[in-house]
């Protein structure tokens, strides 16, 4: 398991937890300042792998210059190089996402969600 923490980036620790989850492959969990990505099967997650994520969302919404993504151990870091504070999140994004009840699967969207549900049926 990896441990996020967004203390300094609470507006985006949602949307960052799905697409993190879904770069990596893992399961999110959401806690108050950060949230904890656990691995589908046994095999690790690379650290590598979520700090690269973590920047190109970063970079996604056009934030990148302003914060470092630091490890120590199995726990990431996102902190603000320059005293920024991101106030919200921008495009006007929901903080709304759905998780399958079967597997664990995160996403933002609703009609993404009820294709994915429907797998497990077949």
């Amino acid at each position: 398991m990896i441990t996020v923490n967004c203390r300094e980036v609470p507006s985006i620790k949602s949307p960052l937890a799905v697409y993190a989850s879904d770069k990596v492959g893992a399961v999110p969990a959401l806690k108050l300042h950060e949230f904890v990505l656990a691995p589908v099967e046994d095999e690790e997650i690379d650290p590598a792998d979520v700090i690269t994520a973590i920047k190109m969302f970063l970079a996604s919404i056009g934030h990148e210059r302003h914060f470092a993504v630091i490890q120590k151990n199995r726990v990431i870091t996102v902190v603000s190089l320059d005293g920024y504070k991101l106030d919200s999140f921008p495009q006007g994004r929901s903080d709304q996402f759905f998780s399958c009840v079967h597997c664990g699967h995160v996403t933002q969207f609703e009609t993404i969600h009820n294709n994915h549900t429907k797998i497990h049926y077949l």
